[in-house]
């Protein structure tokens, strides 16, 4: 009945694109034959055979999915200024919030994005942290009247403002997403977060602007885009907002590298959902960042678009526009001609630590997830580093293909963060940092 009442969500949800829904195939059996690339190959067929040679093949393999996939990934800014504008106590004195306004350039023209920072007040030195972009608005972490709620446009379901009246809503036990920075504050991490849509607006496929024109063909590419130049609408790997995201992620690691109250070397990169495949991206692009946990990120994540189950290039494409460069069109419904999957960028995390979070519900396809993160194991072991455990697909809340860098873990219920996501992540990262 479970199983039932999952498919009947997930088509419930795929029903809201009409002409997606007959498209998407939730039964294994009609899973065809699939043949996943060697990461250990080059692409011209030269084997891998030294710690030197992956480092080609892992620019070899980001080349790729910068050409045919996320776009290319911006350079770093012409200058990053930080500016702490409000800072205090907070959570009843036992945590301490800082509020750091970051600019692109250095006579702070041009966007800005900012960062709310809370670390334990008790702390003696750095601290290991959590970074995370989130949907809302900062002020959404805590019931906290001193947290900025942003000036940006937001997406349809939030009215395209923040919602003052969403304060502190990820601390709300009933919540189905939970931002728990008392939790990481116990644990003696620092929590560090911004809105999303401060660094990219992330409009729906139905929304359009004033003149009728759909949002996601221009107002897609405006805030951070501003600092990249014009769009060159010729070219197939244009920089897309998946990789503006993951940018903007990767400017956060250079603030906490900067900041003497961070430890720079523990530091836990996470995310759900379009969030979870941002922090994927700048996973697999910034090798600074030493644990990344991706929940739950869908297709275009994690998962193997080769099964063909679920989420699809088809949906991907007609949905979300911004998120995707032209070239990855190509491969709609075409998935068995693509010279790359997701378990290759999987690999351009590795040596590092890196725990896959799954949903189980079909449409994100959580055993195409198992498997990829299975396919990309061998990098580990290649690299000295303990790969996957040799496990078949776990059962919900079963821990047992958590290694001690590689993992995959799955539950059921409802589609985003939850106190076990957490749990789970926040005990991978302990044993990483020797905590």
């Amino acid at each position: 009945m479970k199983r039932i009442a999952l498919i009947l969500l997930a088509a419930a949800w795929v029903a809201s694109f009409p002409s997606e829904a007959q498209e998407v195939n939730y039964d294994e059996s009609k899973v065809e034959p699939y043949v996943l690339e060697d990461p250990l190959v080059f692409a011209n067929g030269k084997k891998v055979k030294s710690k030197a040679d992956w480092q080609l093949r892992r620019s070899e393999i980001l080349d790729i999915f910068q050409s045919e996939m996320y776009g290319r990934m911006p350079g770093n800014p012409e200058a990053l200024v930080l500016e702490t504008i409000e800072e205090g106590k907070t959570m009843a004195g036992t945590a301490l919030r800082r509020q750091v306004r970051m600019w692109f350039k250095a006579d702070k023209s041009g966007p800005s994005v900012d960062w709310l920072i809370i670390t334990p007040a008790r702390a003696k030195g750095p601290v290991p942290t959590v970074i995370l972009l989130n949907y809302e608005g900062n002020h959404t972490v805590l019931p906290d009247p001193e947290i900025i709620v942003p000036d940006v446009w937001m997406r349809a379901k939030y009215g395209f403002k923040a919602d003052p009246d969403a304060r502190g809503i990820l601390s709300d036990p009933s919540s189905i997403t939970r931002l728990p920075a008392d939790l990481l504050v116990a644990r003696g991490y620092a929590l560090v977060t911004a809105c999303y849509a401060e660094l990219s607006p992330d409009p729906e496929s139905g929304d359009k602007g004033p003149d009728g024109k759909p949002l996601q063909e221009e107002f897609a590419y405006t805030r951070l885009f501003s600092l990249w130049g014009d769009r060159d609408p010729s070219r197939t790997d244009n920089t897309t907002a998946l990789a503006a995201w993951g940018w903007g992620l990767m400017r956060g690691m250079d603030m906490i590298e900067r900041d003497p109250a961070l430890d720079e070397g523990k530091v836990l990169l996470t995310g759900y959902s379009r969030l979870g495949k941002a922090a994927l991206v700048a996973g697999a692009f910034d090798e600074r960042f030493p644990v990344v946990v991706p929940n739950q990120t869908g297709g275009g994540g994690v998962p193997l678009a080769k099964r063909n189950f679920g989420e699809t290039i088809t949906t991907e494409m007609r949905s979300f526009t911004h998120w995707y460069c032209k070239a990855y069109s190509r491969y709609a419904g075409h998935e068995d001609i693509m010279p790359f999957d997701q378990h290759l960028f999987l690999t351009c995390i590795a040596p590092r630590a890196l725990l896959v979070e799954g949903f189980d519900q079909p449409w994100f396809d959580t055993k195409g997830e198992f498997l990829s993160v299975q396919a990309a194991s061998p990098v580990w072991e290649f690299l000295g580093k303990p790969g996957l455990p040799k496990v078949s697909w776990p059962d919900d809340y079963d821990t047992k293909a958590i290694g001690p860098v590689l993992g995959y873990v799955r539950r059921d219920l409802d589609h985003g963060i939850s106190m076990i996501d957490w749990v789970w992540m926040l005990d991978f990262a302990d044993r990483q940092f020797g905590l």
